[in-house]
């Protein structure tokens, strides 16, 4: 079973594991295709799940962590770090806790370890489908939003909070009055999308990030294969004898930041761990700093491309 290394976040006495098994699938996974995806992943030694109630996924991700206690994998709830977030159309100041208690009960736990604001937007309606219409597409109130977000860290519903797609503007707005400073910033971030202004301004800040999509998302409807056949990635990994995708997750750590990456296949789950015993070389390096840069994930290809919308997208 791999050995994955952790590291400290500010605020939170547990430790994260710096990559973690993402969840989010499109077409959406049934429940016990998920369910089965986690349990081996936690058998592979993945300690870090990341979900969210946008996903439909905490169900699965509980049941699994249920079953997991049951055949002895785990010893105890603690083994694991949880991460969930909060959907757009709950960030109003007055739903934020009953939110987070909901994504619990989803996922039949007593905390998570990380909770956070999803998107920098509200939607003032729970939606079903998307895009959505414009009238439900309100800018967030950040500073109300994350009143609610400490609040559930007071509770002890959350051990630590954070944010999701937020721009540096986004985090200025919400540092300047957070009594609980946001532990990380989960964003794209790829070869392709290496996000260095961001990066920088979130160390400044003291602010962890953490990489989706460090794949590309490729088989997603927001993501392509810009990742797993790029030709430059491909020679790396050809001279080194690793994947390409072992090469693009070893890029996005080498940079300080940790991983949400999903594969439900057994293979390259256990693949996907197998990027801390090696590094990549100045050279290669070089190379990968040199590659066009592209914005893989967009809201406006969730939600429309409404003119509040844009403008986020503009801004991350």
């Amino acid at each position: 079973m791999a050995v994955i290394p952790t590291l400290k976040l500010g605020g939170m006495e547990k430790a994260m594991p710096v990559i973690g098994m993402g969840t989010a699938s499109f077409p959406m996974a049934d429940l016990e295709t998920t369910k089965a995806a986690v349990l081996e992943a936690i058998k592979a030694g993945y300690r870090h799940f990341d979900t969210a109630f946008a996903y439909g996924s905490e169900a699965a991700l509980g049941q699994a962590v249920a079953e997991a206690l049951r055949l002895g994998l785990i010893e105890s709830r603690s083994d694991l770090f949880i991460t969930t977030k909060l959907w757009a159309s709950f960030t109003d100041p007055s739903q934020v806790v009953p939110a987070c208690k909901m994504s619990l009960q989803n996922l039949k736990v007593e905390y998570v370890d990380m909770y956070l604001i999803h998107w920098p937007v509200r939607l003032t309606e729970m939606v079903r489908k998307t895009p959505v219409p414009i009238e439900i597409v309100k800018p967030l109130d950040i500073k109300g939003a994350w009143e609610g977000m400490e609040e559930c860290v007071k509770l002890g519903l959350t051990k630590g909070i954070g944010v999701s797609n937020f721009s540096c503007k986004n985090l200025d707005h919400l540092l300047s009055t957070a009594k609980i400073l946001p532990a990380l910033n989960q964003v794209e971030m790829n070869p392709y999308w290496q996000q260095k202004k961001l990066r920088e301004f979130c160390k400044e800040k003291g602010v962890h990030v953490t990489a989706y999509s460090p794949l590309g998302a490729n088989n997603t409807k927001w993501g392509d294969d810009r990742i797993l056949g790029n030709e430059v990635l491909a020679d790396i990994a050809k001279a080194m004898g690793k994947t390409t995708a072992q090469v693009a997750l070893r890029w996005v750590y080498e940079q300080g930041v940790s991983i949400a990456s999903k594969s439900f296949n057994k293979e390259r789950m256990l693949q996907n761990l197998q990027i801390f015993d090696w590094c990549l070389s100045d050279q290669h390096l070089e190379k990968i700093s040199q590659l066009p840069q592209a914005k893989g994930v967009t809201l406006a290809s969730i939600l429309g491309p409404h003119p509040l919308v844009l403008e986020i997208d503009a801004d991350l």
